[in-house]
């Protein structure tokens, strides 16, 4: 029995790796970079360091890599697999995916259950992979696949975090992780049954599961990274502590729990103490996690169906008022950081286009309807508060509404 995992970055090494070594399950990784590639080779091992709990560090030995353009070489391990991980980034899913088809052919001849499990923080990854396959295999594959292919997502929620720069000049390849070991799988698409791999857990109602992490977790993480940001922290731990955060950290909760309570029938307070240990993620420490790394690429995470405008068109569904929501939809408009080339794109449509340009075309919110006036009026509660530049020009905003969001919440101190 074996496994492949396409792609070598932190989650690949620090999170799937070690739970496949734990598991006594050999694995080979499958990575794009012919640097990182022969270091993997080079070096044979690497070290998962476990915060906060350093006992359950552990070394990794016997790590082996293949190129992704060693076709021949991929596409057979995929085919002696078992099951097939991916942990490359949503947005290079497509590339994955001849040397995918390649593997279920030569799969298909030797026979047995394969499952593919995306572990991306990536709108329906297992979607891309599966349509982008079935348009290119056919066949004697095609049929094998129909039968005895599982392609499925896991939802990732252990963080892997770059090590210090000490830790990395004893290992190049080591990461930290978050003391966390389940990895849910949607079992509704698996194939036959998986290998007995520690902490992976088949989830049947997954599409709920989905989106209570995504609008807990990811919702919540985005409040925290880009007002964080703006009251200029570095580090997570650090900003989910500020009580002016909390305070906007805590609404956010309320309002996807309420949602999410009312969506999917869970109690609220199942679902107020699953947002709990969120907030105990975003508190912790020892998890040394960059505001910058969380708040990179805002045009993706200020889109219509992500966490933070997603979850507040959900509470707006469910007759719950958003208004915490958009300020953390407001302070990621206002997000700057001229490392990133998506903060410079969306700082130019801000302004030269302004705000309701943005929102409309980042956003998908209406401008004028309800959800795009409280955003709107988050903006300038930012700014009153002294959070967002006086400079940034930002648009119209209802002299009208604000007062009245500001009557009725009054002045962060």
């Amino acid at each position: 029995m074996s496994c492949v995992i396409l792609g070598a970055g932190k989650i690949a090494r620090g999170f799937i790796g070690h739970l496949l070594c734990l598991s006594e399950i050999p694995f080979t990784f499958v990575e794009r970079s012919e640097p990182l590639t022969e270091l993997i080779n080079a070096r044979g091992a690497y070290t998962v360091h476990v915060l906060g709990n350093s006992e359950k560090s552990c070394e990794i030995k016997g790590v082996r890599a293949l190129n992704l353009a060693q076709e021949d070489e991929v596409s057979e391990a995929i085919a002696k697999a078992e099951a097939v991980f991916t942990a490359v980034g949503g947005k290079n899913l497509e590339m994955l995916i001849p040397v995918l088809v390649k593997g279920i052919e030569k799969k298909a001849e030797k026979g047995g259950y394969l499952n593919i499990i995306t572990c991306e923080n990536w709108k329906l990854p297992a979607a891309i992979l599966r349509d982008g396959i079935e348009e290119r295999i056919c066949g004697e594959a095609k049929e094998y696949m129909e039968e005895h292919v599982g392609i499925t997502e896991a939802v990732v929620m252990r963080s892997a975090i770059e090590p210090d720069a000490e830790q990395l000049k004893k290992d190049p390849l080591a990461v930290n992780v978050q003391d966390f070991w389940e990895l849910p799988v949607d079992a509704s698409r698996i194939a036959g049954t998986l290998p007995g791999i520690r902490g992976v857990k088949p989830v049947q109602e997954f599409t709920g599961f989905l989106e209570r992490k995504f609008y807990t977790y990811n919702a919540a993480n985005g409040t925290v990274s880009y007002v964080g940001a703006l009251l200029g922290y570095q580090r997570i731990a650090d900003a989910a502590h500020d009580e002016r955060i909390v305070q906007i950290l805590d609404g956010v909760y309320q309002e996807t729990a309420r949602a999410l309570a009312k969506k999917h029938q869970f109690p609220l307070e199942e679902q107020l103490a699953f947002a709990l240990t969120s907030k105990r993620k975003l508190q912790d420490y020892t998890i040394v996690d960059s505001i910058e790394r969380n708040a990179r690429d805002p045009i993706r995470k200020l889109g219509k169906d992500d966490r933070l405008v997603g979850a507040a068109r959900l509470a707006e569904e469910y007759g719950i008022e958003p208004e915490n929501l958009c300020v953390g939809i407001a302070a990621a408009v206002c997000y700057e950081n001229e490392g990133d080339e998506f903060a410079r794109e969306l700082r130019r449509i801000r302004e030269e286009e302004g705000i309701d340009v943005l929102l409309e075309r980042v956003c998908g919110i209406d401008p004028y309807g309800h959800l795009g006036i409280l955003v709107k009026s988050g903006i300038g509660r930012l700014r009153e508060w002294g959070w967002c530049k006086d400079s940034q020009p930002m648009g119209e905003i209802p002299e009208a509404d604000m007062a009245q969001k500001n009557g009725r919440n009054g002045k962060a101190e």
